[in-house]
């Protein structure tokens, strides 16, 4: 049997891709291998969104060629958005990758695979408008893990002046209602309990058919109603779009999970007008308050982009002062970089120096750091309901789970208990990104 070995890099959408990839080569008999040493085949899926990753992802890919030099025919593939965005100077710049294949080329991938273990270089990475991979069922069992992702949207149609995901996923479109709950169906049966529901701009999620159309308030409403999952995430929702009926749907639904990361990018009018966001910061500030009313204990998450182009240290301020103002759960944060093919690259210089950029993203990191903590330190004393995802790395006898909220919590003395398990916990202590607890049904019997 054929074996595949898979490294993942990325958001989410790019791990369920890796489901979805390793599903098809299930179905034509690739076995997964967690050793590259042993693969007939060895694929990177890729992000672009980042100048890091993409020079992360070269330099594995040199490092995983040496596999091909011990005598055997090694498959040597790149897939995903960097395949997408690279097309024109990937091979030329690493020689030793024999398969480019972008987001929407993944029903060709076993045809592919062959090609090029018969020699031939292969490259696919031609965008499909109507490709919403209705059919492609994801391997589960090949991947593990708690949480099962359900891509209910492809594509982008904001084109935000920074972002390059229009051009590696192509323009918006949605996966139609059933194929979402036949795929959750199938991680309800096959033992998840949470589900993850995935888009660009997930909240704009619109489905039309025979004058019939379903919105993501629908969805939400829907998939809640799939008997053996009790927890709904998505990501990543847009600040236009944001609709009262979606709101009122995570407030009435006790399956939807209290988080929402939201990206604000700058709080600059300014910027955000040069980076075509669509939104003020008002607009945003407004959501936010909603959200919060509607929502009680609502964590919000959020992305920061610092220094992009033009951006004064005026408009930096105010950033800051809106990051201090709304005391965000948590955050990314970035420093601009230049991603080809972008209408910044095009068409705005990239003119805040290097050094400023990195004294801007450490403060705002500080700041955030102080913020986190401050939330986790008010946690302790709660009884949270907390999923366990994995052991946890300081010892066997501790679990690593996530609230509601999405935020971490070591779980002490967790014998027992198994990782895809729901339990209560009460939280005892605070680190500055982690929170700790124990079982709540410890601490009553203590």
């Amino acid at each position: 049997m054929p074996t595949v070995y898979v490294e993942t890099y990325g958001c989410q959408m790019n791990v369920a891709d890796t489901e979805m990839v390793l599903g098809v080569l299930a179905r034509a008999g690739y076995d997964r291998t967690q050793d590259p040493a042993r693969a007939d085949v060895i694929l990177i899926n890729t992000c672009a969104v980042r100048e890091r990753a993409v020079e992360r992802v070269r330099g594995r890919a040199s490092t995983l060629a040496q596999h091909k030099a011990d005598g055997r025919r090694v498959v040597l593939g790149i897939t995903g958005c960097m395949a997408e965005h690279l097309r024109d100077e990937l091979h030329a710049r690493a020689p030793y990758v024999d398969l480019v294949v972008g987001p929407d080329s993944y029903r060709r991938l076993v045809e592919h695979i062959e090609r090029a273990a018969a020699g031939e270089l292969v490259q696919d990475t031609a965008l499909d408008a109507h490709e919403t991979y209705e059919g492609l069922d994801p391997a589960r069992t090949m991947t593990g893990g708690v949480t099962g992702h359900v891509a209910i949207q492809r594509g982008c149609d904001r084109f935000c002046t920074f972002c390059v995901v229009p051009f590696t996923r192509g323009r918006e479109r949605a996966t139609a209602p059933d194929e979402i709950l036949l795929q959750v169906r199938d991680l309800a049966a096959s033992g998840f309990r949470e589900v993850q529901l995935l888009g660009q701009t997930v909240n704009s999620y619109r489905y039309e058919s025979e004058g019939r159309v379903t919105g993501f308030a629908d969805i939400l409403r829907q998939v809640a109603a799939v008997e053996g999952i009790e927890r709904i995430r998505f990501v990543s929702p847009y600040p236009l779009g944001f609709s009262a009926e979606v709101i009122a749907a995570m407030a009435e639904l006790p399956k939807v999970c209290k988080h929402v990361h939201l990206p604000l990018q700058s709080a600059s009018d300014t910027v955000l007008e040069r980076m075509h966001r669509g939104y003020s910061f008002a607009d945003y500030r407004g959501l936010v308050e909603r959200l919060r009313a509607v929502v009680p204990d609502i964590a919000i998450t959020t992305d920061f982009l610092v220094g992009f182009c033009g951006e004064s240290d005026a408009e930096f301020e105010e950033t800051r002062r809106a990051q201090a103002e709304l005391r965000f759960d948590n955050a990314f944060m970035f420093a601009y970089s230049e991603r080809k093919g972008t209408y910044a690259a095009r068409r705005l210089p990239d003119d805040v120096p290097a050094a400023v950029k990195q004294e801007r993203l450490a403060r705002i990191i500080e700041a955030q750091r102080e913020i986190t903590a401050g939330i986790y330190t008010e946690q302790v004393g709660k009884r949270e309901r907390v999923l366990c995802e994995s052991p946890s790395r300081r010892s066997a006898a501790e679990l690593l789970a996530r609230t509601d909220a999405f935020r971490p919590v070591i779980v002490r003395s967790a014998g027992g208990v198994g990782v895809g398990e729901l339990v209560d916990a009460v939280i005892d202590s605070a680190g500055p990104g982690t929170l700790f607890g124990r079982l709540a049904s410890e601490v009553g019997a203590a």
